[in-house]
């Protein structure tokens, strides 16, 4: 949290949201208090308040830094595994990556599916930002697949398939039983 390298030496607010970051995903939207994010982060409640007036304000925000650098990931892993050309099968070992704690840090399920998990009902904005996120998501997988009629359904078929194999590997002991379904779920939508 603060205490992290170099996390010292930002701004109050960029402190504030790292330190909400790491607390929110480990540990839950709703467990996690304001006064223990202030105390990580090292800042006053003033300070913690001029920048985010609710706690509600800090979470969105929160999600919106988890976007942009696990959208940020996922693009680079599936690159790194060939990208356009292995088509979907570039998917599987970027998934690999995430779910074995060597992206991302340690894996704790999507935060997406998490915060509708816990705060949909209560707060309809973190619903709205999930299907965006989630909308990107698929987008990404279908700039793997080449064009047809089915490009669209497809994708979204393959992103279903990574939002169950997400959840089976934030419960299951091993994610290879998820990665495997997912190999098998993209082959057969793929014909690869």
């Amino acid at each position: 949290m603060a205490t992290q390298t170099g996390i010292t030496d930002l701004p109050a607010r960029e402190r504030i949201l790292r330190t909400a970051h790491d607390l929110f995903y480990a540990e839950g939207l709703r467990a996690t208090g304001i006064d223990r994010v202030i105390a990580e982060a090292g800042v006053t409640k003033v300070t913690f308040y001029r920048h985010f007036p609710s706690k509600n304000d800090l979470i969105l925000a929160y999600l919106d830094l988890r976007h942009a650098q696990w959208m940020a990931w996922f693009n680079a892993a599936l690159a790194r595994h060939g990208g356009a050309a292995a088509g979907a099968q570039a998917l599987v070992p970027a998934m690999q990556e995430w779910f074995s704690g060597q992206a991302l840090g340690d894996f704790r399920g999507c935060a997406f599916l998490n915060g509708v998990s816990e705060l949909g009902p209560v707060l309809p904005a973190v619903v709205e930002v999930t299907r965006q996120h989630k909308q990107e998501m698929t987008d990404a997988l279908a700039a793997l697949l080449p064009p047809s009629d089915q490009r669209r359904q497809t994708a979204e078929a393959l992103a279903t398939a990574v939002d169950g194999a997400i959840v089976q590997s934030q419960y299951g002991s091993d994610p290879a039983t998820a990665l495997g379904a997912l190999a098998l779920i993209t082959a057969r939508l793929t014909g690869a």
